[in-house]
């Protein structure tokens, strides 16, 4: 088998989350029927939206040096846990010549398939995902219209996301997950028909059965990816 190479820590939790799902989706009787890993997880990564939206420091040098060691480690291949990231991609990847399963094509290529009729999704990110159109860029060229919560809902997302009580702070319970669910269902009533996880915390608290639509989560896809590239065996059943 191929080994994964998971350029992690964006933030640690999705980092565990998908190793979780990496071992979840794989059908395998016993140890050696799972995937070849390597995490190399650095939370001191500067942040992805401060460096998109208010001039932060760039994450692309930590991101070209994780690749770097994953590469040096061993990893055949690449993947990032964090849908924000991915924007700065095209300037890491000139530095690396490794290729990377990107989460964003990997979810676009399961919805084709299991849902092929669904023409607008509601997208739950944090302000650098939507402001550098980073999921219009690879869904909307498939005839797929993007919903976009009201400015002042955004910001409540971020604040989930973020906030000293939110979602990387460890808390997925309570207010962080009282606000995710509320305007998931608004965007389901202005007309989604499925909601894009787009970033990697919003499953820590949206599930499935809070929605009435499908709840595409980019981390389950990127797995299920990573798996048959490697040379894996898929479960059947998706695992989430």
């Amino acid at each position: 088998m191929q080994t994964v190479g998971i350029l992690g820590g964006m933030g640690p939790e999705a980092s565990v989350r998908f190793l979780e799902l990496l071992v979840r989706n794989t059908a395998a009787a016993v140890d050696q029927g799972h995937v070849p890993t390597l995490l190399w997880s650095c939370p001191q990564i500067p942040d992805r939206t401060a460096a998109l939206l208010r001039g932060g420091e760039s994450p692309v040098p930590w991101l070209a040096r994780g690749a770097a060691t994953l590469t040096a480690a061993g990893a055949d291949f690449l993947v990032m846990p964090c849908v924000t990231a991915h924007g700065f991609w095209p300037q890491v990847a000139p530095q690396i010549r490794l290729p990377l399963v990107h989460l964003l094509h990997a979810a676009l290529d399961d919805l084709r398939s299991a849902q092929a009729d669904i023409k607008t999704i509601g997208l739950l990110a944090t302000h650098g995902t939507v402001q550098t159109r980073v999921v219009h860029d690879v869904f909307e060229p498939a005839g797929i219209q993007i919903l976009l919560p009201s400015d002042s809902d955004q910001a409540r997302v971020m604040e989930a996301i973020y906030g000293h009580e939110g979602i990387k702070a460890g808390v997925t319970t309570g207010h962080p997950r009282a606000v995710v669910c509320e305007i998931a269902l608004q965007l389901i009533q202005a007309g989604a028909e499925a909601i894009l996880a787009g970033c990697t915390e919003i499953p820590l608290v949206l599930k499935p059965t809070d929605l009435t639509v499908p709840l595409i989560e980019p981390l389950v896809s990127g797995a299920r990816a990573c798996i048959r590239r490697a040379g894996g065996k898929l479960k059947t059943d998706v695992v989430g």
